[in-house]
């Protein structure tokens, strides 16, 4: 399947470490559970990526309206059609729409290195100017401590804004 080009950045990680993720995965594990580990590893990468694939075609069938035909949105269809819950579908089309803008983001995931969950969370902050160093979070942290981060990075927004009004 082709993906749209708007979602299909060629751009490569620029963190130093990302080279040390990928000189750790040359390295050969020297035990059968180093070797279940690393399968454990790879499949998630995977997965990463097909969640992105995921988004892209979800983002794309929304822009169709091809969820028109009897539901109120491209979420409820969602729930509907796969089963999950009406709140999680409609973070799955925000995160699907949100990326179109943000292609550092979208590559990392397209590439399996970055987790839904991390990129959920940055998608609600990200904009194009501070994608680099968010992404670098991204690298750098667990998906809890991106949550966290970005809930106060939002605190310190709404925060800003009331000081502004």
């Amino acid at each position: 399947m082709a993906l749209p080009s708007a979602m299909t950045p060629a751009l490569a990680p620029t963190s130093g470490l990302d080279r040390d993720r990928r000189e750790r995965s040359t390295l050969q594990p020297s035990s059968p559970v180093e070797h279940l580990g690393e399968a454990i590893a790879q499949l998630a990468q995977r997965l990463h990526a097909a969640t992105y694939e995921l988004l892209v075609m979800l983002r794309a069938f929304d822009e169709q309206a091809g969820w028109n035909n009897g539901f109120l949105s491209c979420a409820h269809w969602l729930s509907w059609r796969t089963g999950i819950d009406l709140g999680a579908a409609r973070e799955k089309v925000r995160v699907a729409k949100a990326l179109e803008r943000l292609p550092r983001l979208s590559g990392a995931m397209q590439r399996g290195e970055i987790s839904y969950a991390k990129a959920r969370a940055l998608s609600r902050i990200a904009t194009p100017e501070n994608e680099p160093r968010l992404l670098d979070l991204a690298y750098t942290g667990t998906a809890g401590h991106v949550e966290r981060v970005v809930r106060a990075w939002r605190q310190c927004d709404r925060v800003e804004e009331a000081r502004d009004t």
